[in-house]
């Protein structure tokens, strides 16, 4: 009995993975380095050692090119590590957060594409759409498990409570830009996990007006 090989398929089938990893982060070099108005497809193209070609092969445009980098960049999974408490949980969350703000691409990238996302509906559905896939994977994680503990009440308004763990390190660092030593990590998430608490009743429902 013969086996016949499979021939790989040619032409513009072949898409190889390491070549779309080093435009990925070309992308990520070039909106660091010069924002998303200047971006050129020469210019991704040149940093990632390909041509123009490959990069068309793959993408239509400039903007699909950012957008599946948004959308690659959000389909990560985050890490939610369980400490048995929500109090290490928040802090682990807050550390990765801010570890990823401090770096320089995020902090130079994110503000960046959130004015583009402004002037760019695309961009700002997009981006929406990442942000609330990570709101709703620390919804479906971290506090799922403080409500299983009996940490936080089931009627907990699960928005209301990412936003305050989340929020205050993002408005720290990429609003304020201000620094966020490692040491004050344990104070703010004592400080969110207090809150938690006392926003942990049944959300408010809307008042009709008469």
């Amino acid at each position: 009995m013969t086996t016949e090989k499979r021939r790989a398929p040619a032409g513009a089938a072949v898409l190889r993975g390491e070549i779309t990893s080093a435009i990925r982060a070309a992308v990520l070099q070039e909106l660091a380095d010069v924002g998303y108005g200047r971006l050129s497809i020469e210019a991704v193209a040149r940093r990632a050692g390909v041509s123009k070609t490959a990069i068309y092969r793959r993408w239509r445009s400039k903007l699909d090119l950012v957008l599946d980098m948004v959308s690659a960049v959000a389909g990560r999974n985050l890490p939610l590590l369980d400490t048995g408490s929500l109090l290490g949980d928040v802090e682990i969350l807050l550390h990765v957060m801010a570890r990823a703000l401090r770096h320089r691409l995020a902090a130079q990238i994110i503000p960046d594409l959130l004015a583009e996302a402004a002037r760019n509906p695309q961009i700002g559905e997009k981006l929406q759409a990442a942000l609330d896939d990570y709101q709703q994977a620390v919804s479906r994680i971290l506090i799922t498990r403080a409500v299983e503990r009996g940490e936080l009440s089931p009627h907990t308004d699960r928005r209301v409570a990412v936003d305050l763990i989340v929020g205050p390190v993002y408005w720290r660092m990429a609003i304020a830009r201000a620094p966020l030593k490692t040491a004050e990590v344990p104070r703010m998430a004592a400080a969110i996990v207090a809150a938690l608490r006392v926003a942990s009743v049944e959300p408010v429902r809307d008042e009709v007006e008469v």
